[in-house]
C-alpha cells in the first residue's frame, strides 16, 4: 500500500505540471436532485480482460449464469452487451470528442499487470439506493499488480475527471443521496465515486478494481437472495479463482450502469502503442 501511494504522488506531480489541452464546461447542478441525471455518452478507461481469463469465464460462470438471470426474469440482464473489463475511471461528456481528447492528455499506463481474479459478489451502487446493482468478481487486493493498478487510478483520474461535463449520471439522484460524506465528495469534485485521489497530501484507497458480470436497473432488495445464492455458487466452482495478465488498457463508451459497448482506442501495456479499433490503425501516442 504505501509503495503505490509514493508511485501515485510522483506520477500526479507529473501529470499536474499539464493543463488538459480540452476541458468541458463542468456542470454540478444535477448533483442532490431526486432524479438521475439524464444520461447521454459516458467514457471510460477500462483493461479489457485477454482472451485466457474470458476462456475461464465462458467455461465455468457465462453458461450458468445466463440460465439463472433468464430464471428470475432477468432477460434484459442476460442480452446486455458487454465487453468484459477491469475499470479505472468513467467520466461523462457527451463531445464526440472526448475519447481523442482523453488520449491525448493520458497518463503512462502501468507495465503489464499480473492478477488474481477471485471472490464473486453483489453490490449497489450505495447502500440503500436500490439500483443500480451488479454482480462483480474481485481483484485479489495484494502484490505490485494491484499497487500499480491503485497508484494507476490516481493519475488517471487526476488527468481524464477535467474532461466531464458533470458527474455520471448513476451516481446521482437516489444514489448520491445514499452515499456517505465521501463517496459524496468524489462525485463533487471528480464526478464518481470508487476512484483514488489525492487528499491532504496522501493517496486514498477508494477504488475496487473488478470485473462485473451483471448490470441492473431492477430493484435491487428484489433480486439480492437469490443473486447472492448465485454468487456463492460460483465461488465454489472457482474458490481459488484464477490468474491473468493484463496487456491493454482501452478508450472505451460505456452506458449508463458501466457495461462498455464500444472500444474506440487501445494502448498497449508492453510498448504504449496505440490501436484506433475501428481502423485497425496506429495512432501516435502522447
Amino acid at each position: 500500500m504505501l509503495r503505490h501511494l509514493a508511485l501515485a504522488a510522483t506520477a500526479l506531480a507529473a501529470v499536474s505540471l499539464a493543463a488538459p489541452a480540452f476541458a468541458a464546461e463542468i456542470d454540478n447542478s444535477s448533483i442532490g436532485k431526486p432524479e438521475f441525471r439524464e444520461h447521454k455518452t459516458t467514457y471510460g478507461l477500462v483493461y479489457t480482460l485477454p482472451k485466457d481469463a474470458n476462456d475461464v469465464l465462458d467455461a465455468k460462470i457465462r453458461g450458468p449464469l445466463k440460465a439463472r438471470l433468464l430464471e428470475l426474469g432477468l432477460k434484459a440482464e442476460a442480452e446486455l452487451p458487454n465487453i468484459p473489463h477491469i475499470t479505472v475511471v468513467h467520466i461523462h461528456n457527451a463531445d464526440p470528442e472526448t475519447p481523442a481528447a482523453m488520449l491525448k492528455v493520458l497518463p503512462k499506463p502501468p507495465a503489464p499487470l499480473q492478477i488474481t481474479l477471485k471472490t464473486f459478489y453483489t453490490t449497489e451502487a450505495a447502500k440503500g439506493a436500490g439500483r443500480p446493482w451488479w454482480l462483480d468478481l474481485g481483484v485479489v487486493k495484494e502484490g505490485k499488480a494491484y499497487d500499480d493498478m491503485m497508484a494507476y487510478s490516481v493519475t488517471a483520474t487526476a488527468a481524464l475527471a477535467p474532461l466531464r461535463d458533470g458527474p455520471l449520471p448513476r451516481v446521482t439522484g437516489p444514489v448520491y443521496a445514499a452515499m456517505g460524506d465521501a463517496g459524496k465528495e468524489l462525485v463533487r469534485t471528480v464526478g464518481v465515486s470508487g476512484v483514488n485521489v489525492i487528499k491532504d497530501g496522501k493517496a486514498t484507497a477508494s477504488h475496487n478494481p473488478h470485473n462485473t458480470l451483471v448490470y441492473s436497473m431492477e430493484p435491487f432488495a428484489t433480486f439480492k437472495a437469490p443473486m447472492d445464492e448465485t454468487a456463492a455458487e460460483f465461488n465454489k466452482l472457482l474458490p481459488d479463482g484464477f490468474q491473468t495478465t493484463l496487456k491493454t488498457v482501452s478508450i472505451v463508451e460505456l452506458q449508463f450502469s458501466g457495461n462498455v459497448v464500444r472500444e474506440i482506442y487501445r494502448i498497449s501495456l508492453e510498448d504504449g502503442s496505440v490501436t484506433d479499433v475501428a481502423t485497425g490503425k496506429a495512432v501516435a501516442a502522447r
